[in-house]
């Protein structure tokens, strides 16, 4: 495919990428283009954001959960038929998995899609140190393409020719300068920016701000001409269909059993916003209906259930009103118990517990869980210790941990993961058809996790 392509980097966090980058999609979208939103890493929030400047899926590309040989299918099976596609980094450029190299950087990706690279630099505090700055990162990894950059937090029209200065004599084209401003209202907490889903009517004029913003600082003409120097990308694009060789070579084959489409409930509304886009696309792919529904206000499980998935989220900020909805607690739990299969990742572990800080939740797991000061963040690798509705023992996975919770553990189930790395431990619930892990994991690694839970919903109902 030969789609035209951005990855927006930073030397650090808190430089600006999430601004640019989704200011530099709705621009763009603005104009008439479909724009293809990508984020590199697991983060589900900054997608959430992308895709309400683009109007499709935001998708992640990471190397570690995935592999790096499906980073390029996944990205083309994303920006298929786009003019544009736009990358955010993670971190810095050159930072990734702890101990890893490069695996799951940015400059990894932007290698892989043999995209140019656009540096986005906090200069409020220097100036001519700029060049140096930047000759370093352009100067490190000589496989790194990079194509521009844009100046962010400037103060003012001689700091920017000072600036400009600088990068001519490095060689280095500036492509954009962003002033110093108001920040545009993109709250944060204790996990990073408030979801789209939880302030959608101020995240759309937050997103438009950010349009104007770089519009008015960044010349998009010279930035499509950048994008469009990306070589053709030799690969096949990733399909959630078995006959797709990137599921045949990752998958198990197989499929649901004949007969009506077994019903998944996806968790869905404010408290439970992480989802990756491919874990929909392979349960309907697998022969499932998927419907949303939102236990905040959703008083029952959607008609016809047979299987129930309860990702990420917040339910900590939204306890109360989650613990008040007593019918759709009670309709959760006996589904549980009749042995319907039930995939609940971190926010849905929550749920699924007795209590969360003292409010009663679904009580199918035989534990409490309390808010704490401490954050686990990192990847991790993982093997199921037990036969679940989800993957067989002996399955391996990469994913993720990121949350500020801890859950006291009760007995009557059994661990769902045994973390191989970086340390060794056991984690998560497996009782019945339940599977209840802090882990977030990307299905796309391991279609087989898919249809496995596919089937298991269409034998439950």
């Amino acid at each position: 495919m030969n789609v035209p392509r951005l990855v927006i980097a930073a030397p650090s966090s808190g430089s600006g990428k999430t601004t640019v980058a989704t200011g530099l999609m709705a621009a763009f979208a603005e104009r008439g283009l479909a724009v293809s939103p990508h984020k590199a890493g697991p983060d589900y929030i900054d997608p959430g954001y992308h895709a309400l400047a683009t109007g499709r899926p935001g998708r992640n590309l990471d190397a570690f959960m995935c592999g790096p040989e499906l980073v390029g299918p996944l990205f083309a099976h994303g920006a298929a038929g786009c003019d544009l596609a736009v990358v955010e980094g993670v971190m810095g450029l050159y930072d990734g998995a702890a101990g890893r190299g490069e695996l799951a950087s940015t400059a990894q990706v932007a290698k892989l899609l043999r995209a140019p690279v656009v540096l986005v630099v906090d200069a409020s505090s220097q100036s001519r140190s700029v060049a140096a700055l930047v000759h370093g990162f352009a100067s490190f990894d000589p496989q790194v393409r990079l194509g521009g950059v844009i100046l962010n937090k400037v103060g003012s029209d001689r700091h920017e020719a000072m600036l400009r200065e600088a990068l001519e004599e490095a060689g280095m084209p500036v492509l954009g300068v962003m002033r110093r401003a108001p920040q545009v209202a993109t709250p944060s907490r204790h996990l990073g920016l408030v979801p789209v889903a939880e302030r959608r009517s101020d995240a759309v004029a937050a997103v438009a701000a950010l349009a104007e913003q770089v519009r008015a600082g960044c010349d998009l003409d010279a930035l499509m001409a950048l994008a469009r120097t990306a070589p053709a990308l030799e690969c096949e694009p990733w399909s959630p269909t078995p006959a797709s060789p990137a599921f045949e070579a990752r998958g198990s084959g197989g499929g649901a059993p004949g007969g009506p489409r077994p019903v998944i409930a996806v968790a869905g509304g404010p408290a439970f916003t992480f989802s990756y886009a491919e874990h929909t696309e392979l349960l309907r792919a697998a022969g499932a209906e998927v419907v949303t529904f939102d236990p905040l206000h959703d008083e029952a499980l959607p008609e016809g259930t047979s299987g129930l998935v309860i990702g990420g989220g917040f339910p900590e900020v939204y306890a109360p009103e989650l613990s008040a909805n007593e019918p759709l607690r009670k309709a959760v739990a006996d589904f549980a118990a009749a042995g319907g299969p039930v995939a609940a990742e971190c926010a849905g572990l929550l749920y699924l517990a007795r209590s969360l800080d003292g409010k009663p939740m679904c009580g199918v797991l035989d534990a409490d869980a309390r808010m704490s000061e401490r954050l686990t963040l990192g990847y991790r690798e993982a093997v199921a210790v037990s036969d679940s509705s989800l993957a067989a023992a002996g399955t391996r996975l990469r994913g993720h941990e990121f949350h500020r919770t801890v859950v006291e553990p009760g007995a009557g189930a059994a661990p769902a993961w045994g973390f191989t790395h970086p340390e060794r431990r056991v984690e998560g619930f497996v009782r019945q058809g339940v599977h209840a892990s802090y882990l977030h994991t990307h299905w796309a690694a391991q279609p087989s996790v898919a249809r496995r839970f596919a089937e298991a919903a269409a034998a439950h109902r």
